[in-house]
């Protein structure tokens, strides 16, 4: 049987039904899976059973797959494999993290609108989340489509921020959150990185707005100038009309496309319910910059 898309709506987000992840797939399907996925960014694949080597043979039909940045951070031992991103509420014997946990702390940070992986040199193309447990109430994903945020703005705000380049870091999403505490070693190990404000997708010929909370300045505008229009261009791209909510179930997985779509966390009682979710992340073929063909400017003077 043929894998069938259901969309969601006409443009952003389908599901995917009478396709098993767990099995080989069938070359008709995987293409089928891939032009779904050009077309409206975030796919749902309910009812999976799939163990870990499974999600990622799945994954690895995207692409290259990353490997988590828990393994830059001091004192984080992993849960999981590293090429899974341990975006849970559990500690490494699986049990649901203290209040003060660090890990908590970082990775609350996961509940700011976000691209995946933007703070890297080579960002995320796709990532493929699966839940293996989810709490009763909360705890959504929430979507936003840049495609359809870009094709909204004004021909001159269009004008405007073409070819602008912005400053990404994993510090500047956490700063938000008022957490700081970071050595000298992990800071050194993730540097900021430019990428560009709007991209082209290859695939389809369409632009989007690409931004995420890592975004701190836009290089060669003054800082305060460059923090108003990031923010500016976030809050026109996460209103309703642009945004989708999957609300999880056990056993589904999600992929969605980080070069034109954002991503949230919605809020649960974390200290409650365990919520066991975990990310393969494709790499993306580089540079946002270096694709687009732009010149990274200089810093601004302060």
């Amino acid at each position: 049987m043929r894998a069938e898309i259901w969309p969601v709506t006409e443009d952003f987000a389908a599901e995917v039904g009478d396709v098993d992840l767990s099995q080989p797939l069938a070359q008709d399907d995987v293409a089928a899976i891939r032009a779904a996925f050009d077309r409206y960014a975030v796919l749902v694949f309910p009812g999976q059973k799939l163990s870990t080597g499974q999600h990622l043979d799945f994954a690895r039909l995207f692409g290259p797959l990353e490997t988590t940045i828990a393994t830059h951070r001091a004192n984080d031992r992993l849960r999981v494999v590293p090429e899974i991103a341990d975006v849970s509420n559990l500690n490494p014997r699986s049990e649901i993290w203290g209040k003060e946990s660090r890990q908590r702390m970082f990775q609350l940070g996961n509940r700011l609108w976000h691209s995946d992986s933007t703070f890297k040199h080579t960002p995320a193309y796709a990532s493929l989340l699966y839940a293996r447990s989810i709490p009763p109430v909360g705890g959504h994903t929430e979507f936003a489509d840049m495609r359809a945020a870009y094709d909204a703005l004004p021909e001159g705000t269009k004008r405007r921020i073409d070819g602008l380049v912005c400053e990404h870091s994993i510090f500047t999403s956490r700063a938000k959150l008022g957490f700081t505490d970071f050595s000298a070693e992990e800071r050194a190990a993730m540097p900021p990185v430019p990428q560009v404000m709007v991209r082209m997708i290859p695939q389809t010929g369409r632009k989007c707005l690409y931004l995420a909370s890592h975004a701190g300045r836009v290089m060669g505008l003054p800082d305060d100038e460059g923090r108003a229009l990031i923010e500016e261009m976030m809050a026109h791209a996460t209103q309703r009309q642009f945004v989708y909510t999957h609300r999880w179930r056990e056993d589904d997985l999600v992929i969605w496309d980080n070069r034109q779509t954002l991503h949230r966390g919605t809020p649960f009682d974390d200290l409650r319910w365990k919520r066991d979710v975990q990310r393969a992340t494709v790499e993306d073929v580089a540079n946002s910059c270096a694709q687009a063909g732009v010149k990274v400017p200089m810093q601004a003077a302060v």
